[in-house]
């Protein structure tokens, strides 16, 4: 899954010829009409990467410094938010500056790297999530299963070789894409793009996107549903076995693994959504590899489906912020940490009221003595 393959209007069309084609068909398109389109959607970018950098940057920070939320799922999300926020400072900016430009900037070596980073993230948000639905399976099916006492070592470990595994398979991906030389018929046009492999022949294509689909979307989706089908039949039963009176104490602690379990389903569905357009078309483009389709149709559906695919890395903090209530009240603190004049304004003006309320009680209570003293039984 190339950068170029994935995440570009076409490994073998230019942002400009889709403008130009639209033009033609549209006489009354201005001439500078797709450097406004770019403009556009460059800055809908920006809106992600901005969103996601304050989301995933606070979630972190909260995870860090809250020590009573430093457990297994939060640090498995502070790995996953690690991961959306390496795609959307490296990935996510290459990406917008397609629309900006007809010819690609980072040179053989960018061409080799920003693939490699954008698959190393892609396996990170995938196989941790694989990973969270499997420690709830745990924490929900096998409850009575006792805790290590190194089980936040055990986690990183388990974090630090789901990173290790992703990098492995995007290994391939650095060692074969590189700069290629397309060629566009129907404007007569030739011009290099990065790709993981050259425009003839049409089996590398086939290969590269059916294997990206199944071991990054089908398989782990797959195993997290079989993970949760259970975890849905051990919940029946323990609903159906509970006495009517039964202990408070069981209840809330069903309870709050059933709300952790929704989170991480909410999180795995967020991904299986966001991340399915673009395989879809990137499977149609790869089995289409001869063709180019210039059609206005296939640009917008490219387009979106690929903005779609880096929204997911910046909603995850935000969808824990309405799921959870006690990382919302963390999350909270963090942003107003951020914000240090308000707060500093918010303490003085505590401060004054508490001083103000001292006084008044102090005056009151002075005269109340001053009016005993002199056998006053007025209390004032």
């Amino acid at each position: 899954m190339s950068f170029e393959s994935t995440f570009a209007p076409t490994p073998d069309v230019k942002f400009s010829s889709l403008s130009e084609s639209l033009e033609r068909n549209t006489s009354t398109a201005p001439d500078n009409s797709h450097l406004r389109a770019g403009i556009i959607i460059a800055t809908v970018y920006a809106l992600i990467i901005i969103v996601g950098l304050i989301g995933n940057v606070t979630l972190i920070r909260t995870f860090y410094i809250v020590k009573s939320m430093r457990n297994v799922p939060n640090l498995f999300m502070s790995s996953l938010a690690l991961g959306d926020l390496l795609l959307l400072v490296t990935c996510a900016p290459v990406d917008a500056s397609k629309f900006l430009t007809d010819e690609w900037l980072f040179g053989r070596v960018g061409c080799k790297l920003i693939p490699f980073i954008q698959l190393t993230s892609v396996g990170v948000s995938v196989f941790t999530l694989t990973a969270l639905a499997a420690d709830r399976y745990k924490a929900i099916v096998k409850p009575m299963d006792i805790q290590a006492s190194n089980a936040t070592l055990k986690v990183c470990l388990r974090a630090a070789s789901i990173w290790l595994l992703s990098m492995v398979l995007a290994i391939p991906e650095a060692v074969f894409s590189d700069l290629h030389t397309f060629y566009i018929p129907k404007t007569n046009e030739t011009f290099s793009a990065c790709a993981p492999y050259p425009h003839a022949g049409e089996l590398h294509p086939k290969i590269h996107s059916m294997s990206s689909f199944l071991i990054l979307y089908v398989i782990p989706l797959l195993i997290i549903s079989v993970y949760y089908i259970f975890i849905a039949r051990s919940l029946i039963q323990s609903a159906s076995n509970m006495p009517v009176e039964g202990n408070e104490h069981i209840r809330r602690q069903i309870g709050s693994r059933m709300r952790l379990a929704k989170t991480v389903l909410v999180f795995v569905g967020l991904f299986a959504i966001s991340w399915l357009p673009n395989h879809v078309i990137y499977l149609y483009r790869s089995y289409h590899y001869t063709e180019v389709d210039t059609s206005m149709a296939h640009f917008i559906s490219s387009v979106c489906a690929r903005i779609l695919a880096f929204t997911n890395s910046c909603v995850n903090p935000f969808a824990l912020y309405l799921l959870s209530k006690s990382f919302r009240k963390q999350f909270n603190k963090q942003l107003c940490c951020c914000c240090p004049s308000i707060s500093t304004h918010s303490q003085s003006t505590t401060r004054n009221n508490t001083r103000l309320s001292l006084l008044k009680s102090t005056q009151n209570h002075s005269v109340a003595s001053f009016s005993l003293v002199n056998g006053n039984a007025v209390c004032h």
